[in-house]
C-alpha cells in the first residue's frame, strides 16, 4: 500500500521541519500543493527540504523546477492538460530532459478515468472516496463502481478525501494502490500522529 502526504496550499508553522520528519520516517512520496507560490517562491520552499529527499517531491505548480532540484516528478492539473503551445512545450522539454519523471493527475469523477489521454501516469488520484474528516464534503462513490473503474481502466488509483489510517484495510479492499494522507495529518487527528519512532511509511 503506497502511502502519499499532500502538503496544504497555505503556509503551515514548522512545515518543513514536519516535511523532513515524515521523509526521516520513510515516507517515499511528499507531494508539494503550493498554488499560490511564484517560481521563486517555491524554488525558496524546495530549497529549505534539504537535498538527500529532493526525490522524494512531487510539484503541482511550476514544473520546471523538477529538473533544477532532480525532484521525483510532477502532478498535472486540468490547466496543464489543456491544448495550448505552452504546455505542449513544457512537456516537450521535460520528456526530454528528465525521462525517468513520475508523473500524476487527479479525478473526481470515475467517467474521467477511462479517457487517458497522450501521459502515461505513473498513478491518479480520485477523490472524495469517503466523506471529509472536516465535514465540508460527501463521498459520491459507490464501492462497486470503483472497484470495477479500477478493474478497467488498468491505472495505480490512489484514494483521496476522507482518509486517514483507520481506512488502510478498506482502500486495499476496493482495489487502490494507495492512499494519501491530508486534511488528517495538518488537522492533527490521533489516527494521523506520525512519528519516525512509532511508524514507517512506504
Amino acid at each position: 500500500m503506497k502511502i502519499v502526504v499532500i502538503s496544504q496550499t497555505k503556509t503551515v508553522e514548522n512545515e518543513h521541519k514536519i516535511i523532513q520528519e515524515l521523509l526521516e520516517a520513510g515516507l517515499d512520496t511528499f507531494h508539494i500543493r503550493k498554488t499560490r507560490l511564484g517560481t521563486k517562491q517555491l524554488s525558496d520552499f524546495i530549497e529549505k527540504i534539504p537535498a538527500q529527499f529532493h526525490n522524494r517531491l512531487i510539484i503541482h505548480t511550476h514544473h520546471k523546477l523538477a529538473r533544477k532540484f532532480n525532484l521525483q516528478g510532477v502532478h498535472y492539473t486540468r490547466l496543464h492538460l489543456e491544448p495550448t503551445f505552452k504546455n505542449w512545450w513544457r512537456e516537450r522539454k521535460l520528456r526530454l530532459i528528465t525521462r525517468n519523471l513520475v508523473r500524476t493527475s487527479s479525478h473526481n469523477k470515475l467517467s474521467t478515468l477511462y479517457d487517458k489521454g497522450d501521459i502515461d501516469y505513473n498513478y491518479v488520484f480520485l477523490s472524495p472516496i469517503f466523506d471529509s474528516i472536516t465535514g465540508k464534503y460527501q463521498s459520491g462513490f459507490y464501492e462497486d463502481s470503483i472497484r470495477a473503474a479500477i478493474l478497467k481502466t488498468g491505472l495505480r488509483v490512489v484514494a483521496r478525501g476522507g482518509i486517514d489510517l483507520s481506512r488502510i484495510e478498506k482502500v486495499n479492499e476496493l482495489g487502490f494502490y494507495g492512499m494519501a494522507l491530508y486534511s488528517c495529518l495538518w488537522n492533527i487527528e490521533p489516527a494521523c500522529r506520525i512519528s519516525k519512532n512509532r511508524s514507517s511509511l512506504q
